[in-house]
């Protein structure tokens, strides 16, 4: 990770655009954005950005810095808020948050578009999918038309999102390409 820019660190005055920690710093693109801008970044720490890749380790407790950072005047910022009050929409005060945030249309359009414009994907425990993910099936699926059932515990490796819809994703099981439902698969480590 390269070093902030001179306006992002006057922007951020040295301290997570998220979580307000000082320290090491770092510019996070917000995707679908090009990062050709300052404004398509946040100043991020470690512990925001490592939580934001990798959902399932995220420590509740530390997101709670939401309630503030949310009513930030920078869009990347708000945008990084909706999406991770999204992530985390199973817990109560995530979902009073979620009815409190205000995005004016352009930044609610970018917040609810992942890489290359495609919609969120996320899987059964709320984690964000991207191309390339390998997940595991929660769930015997019988696939229609090939006449197999994938089973529960089956690694789906180098997935694809299915552009359109952000509940279905397309892998390789038994050899055969299909569509599997995000709520039937969880991201693996």
């Amino acid at each position: 990770m390269s070093l902030l820019s001179t306006e992002l660190t006057a922007r951020c005055r040295s301290k997570c655009e998220i979580c307000g920690a000082g320290g090491k710093l770092f510019p996070f693109i917000v995707a679908p954005k090009t990062g050709h801008h300052v404004d398509d970044q946040v100043a991020i720490c470690n512990t925001c950005h490592d939580q934001i890749e990798n959902t399932n380790r995220i420590d509740i407790t530390h997101w709670r810095c939401i309630n503030e950072c949310m009513w930030s005047e920078v869009p990347a910022v708000q945008v990084v808020s909706y999406r991770m009050l999204q992530v985390l929409s199973d817990q109560e005060w995530a979902q009073d948050l979620l009815g409190m945030i205000y995005l004016d249309d352009e930044t609610l359009e970018w917040a609810e578009n992942s890489e290359g414009g495609e919609s969120l994907h996320m899987d059964s425990n709320g984690s964000i999918l991207k191309t390339g993910d390998t997940v595991v099936l929660i769930k015997d699926l019988d696939v229609k038309g090939a006449n197999i059932i994938a089973k529960r515990g089956t690694p789906v490796r180098r997935i694809t999102l299915v552009r359109d819809n952000p509940e279905q994703i397309e892998g390789r099981v038994n050899d055969q390409q299909i569509v599997i439902l995000t709520k039937y698969v969880k991201k693996s480590v």
